[in-house]
């Protein structure tokens, strides 16, 4: 089976532990493409996949982006155009869905997870653009929708979260260079406060596990209808 794994940082998997690497140990007989990159937003990521066309035999692909439009915003640089507000996200973000749709026999829609590991904060524009991505994932018969947004709130519901997010560019870029191995990754995590990120935003090994069981259970479920 070919999956695409299509999206920014977070499935490109730099900073912090990558959920694409441990996918591809766990399902070794399917075929994973990697097309994350760093800082996408909806945008700059509609002009991606209009110059560059996606390769038209996925059999699964995994559309997982939005959280660099509300996270870019606390940045002190933006490398991508964000969206200026939902209506013009659901417009973008339809597009994108449309590119993927022509390459793939079923697509896979994701929520923006997080920005800081306090729920109470930048994630209530996180919980705005789930709603907008489901609710566009129902007008396709071939779009699921897995609501990692929720998943992860619901984590973080019962523990002592804190306020740490990472803004700097040069703190995410140190944290790219310097902290590559799950365990350093996890280490630097604990010493934040942080149970599923890094930094607020992008996994370490708990965040990436988290992911792998969500995104395996379609991948589990489209092999099943495959071996009948």
């Amino acid at each position: 089976m070919k999956i695409a794994c299509i999206g920014d940082s977070l499935t490109e998997g730099k900073p912090g532990v990558s959920f694409f690497n441990i996918l591809k140990k766990k399902y070794p007989d399917s075929k994973f493409i990697n097309l994350g990159k760093a800082g996408e937003t909806v945008k700059s990521l509609h002009t991606r996949l209009t110059k560059n066309k996606l390769e038209q035999d996925h059999d699964l692909a995994f559309l997982w982006i939005g959280v660099n439009d509300i996270y870019s915003r606390l940045l002190k640089v933006q490398a991508q155009p964000i969206t200026r507000n939902s209506e013009e996200f659901r417009e973008y973000y339809e597009h994108v869905l449309e590119l993927v749709l022509h390459s793939s026999k079923k697509v896979v829609v994701v929520s923006p997870a997080l920005i800081g590991e306090n729920i109470n904060s930048s994630n209530r524009g996180l919980l705005n653009l789930s709603m907008i991505i489901e609710e566009i994932s129902k007008g396709h018969k071939d779009v699921m929708f897995i609501d990692l947004h929720q998943i992860f709130t619901e984590q973080l519901e019962a523990l002592r979260t804190t306020d740490y997010l990472s803004t700097g560019v040069g703190r995410l870029v140190k944290d790219v260079f310097f902290y590559r191995s799950p365990k350093r990754v996890d280490r630097l995590a604990a010493e934040r406060g942080l149970h599923l990120t890094i930094d607020g935003v992008h996994l370490n090994s708990k965040g990436a596990e988290m992911v792998v069981d969500e995104f395996g259970k379609i991948i589990d479920q489209v092999l099943t209808k495959r071996n009948k």
